[in-house]
């Protein structure tokens, strides 16, 4: 069992969201669907209604929940998809925002859940990192009117071309 499991508080779509996010990424899978035996009166569920879907997408276990409307996800939590190449930035982008997901800013998206996500190349940490400040400043400057990120972009504005 690993220490860190987060917890993903859906209003009823927790068992459609835990397949959704197997189906797009490596290494992942349900491992475990709580149901309900007797109706629920409270939400209108009938009996047999998924409460938690537990699942692991990319080696990391998740756990979603059917807990009603009563908490939304906000973009205050998100989750950074690193990635090794131009290909797999637009593969991720397109999977994640299929279905009513939002592109947002700077490599960030909302999927048709609400969850936030973070898809950056992995080259990016190195560039905002630079010891050359300027340099720095010209990749930030290339990135923020960015939604899904262009590494042949950073990479010019890394240049100075």
């Amino acid at each position: 069992m690993q220490k860190i499991t987060p917890f993903l508080w859906l209003n009823d779509q927790a068992e459609e969201a835990a397949e959704f996010y197997t189906s797009i990424f490596r290494d992942s899978r349900i491992l475990n669907v709580t149901r309900s035996e007797a109706s629920d009166k409270m939400s209108g569920r009938p009996a047999g209604t998924a409460m938690t879907v537990a699942f692991q997408i990319g080696g990391q276990e998740f756990i979603a929940l059917n807990g009603g409307p009563t908490y939304s996800i906000t973009p205050a939590i998100s989750f950074v998809v690193n990635c090794a190449d131009q290909q797999e930035v637009d593969y991720y982008w397109e999977k994640l925002t299929q279905g009513g997901g939002q592109e947002v800013q700077c490599g960030w998206l909302t999927d048709k859940y609400g969850l936030s996500w973070q898809v950056v190349p992995a080259m990016l940490w190195d560039l905002l990192h630079d010891p050359d400040h300027t340099r720095c400043e010209r990749v930030m400057a290339a990135l923020l009117p960015m939604k899904k990120i262009d590494i042949a972009g950073l990479e010019r504005a890394a240049s100075n071309a």
